[in-house]
């Protein structure tokens, strides 16, 4: 599907996105789009980074086997201390 639309900035700085794309992709208010400048040209993606998917992977993970931030950086000092002995 190759679409072009003109879309206009509001005072907020906000855009519409017309309702035949997002109906098309499923878009729905609250969703998270990603932009990419390409030296000037906009790409808008109603994809998620897969950083952002990985990160979540992660944390669902570490939810499920009770590990906390804090225990993951003694574990790192704990670490850093043996290598230095």
């Amino acid at each position: 599907m190759s679409t072009t639309a003109t879309l206009q900035i509001s005072q907020r700085g906000v855009i519409t996105i017309p309702k035949s794309l997002r109906e098309a992709y499923g878009l729905r208010p609250g969703d998270t789009l990603t932009l990419i400048d390409l030296g000037g040209v906009f790409v808008l993606n109603p994809h998620r980074s897969e950083i952002d998917a990985l990160a979540d992977k992660i944390k669902a993970q570490w939810d499920e086997d009770g590990v906390t931030l804090e225990a993951l950086l003694r574990a790192l000092e704990e670490e850093r201390e043996r290598g230095e002995g």
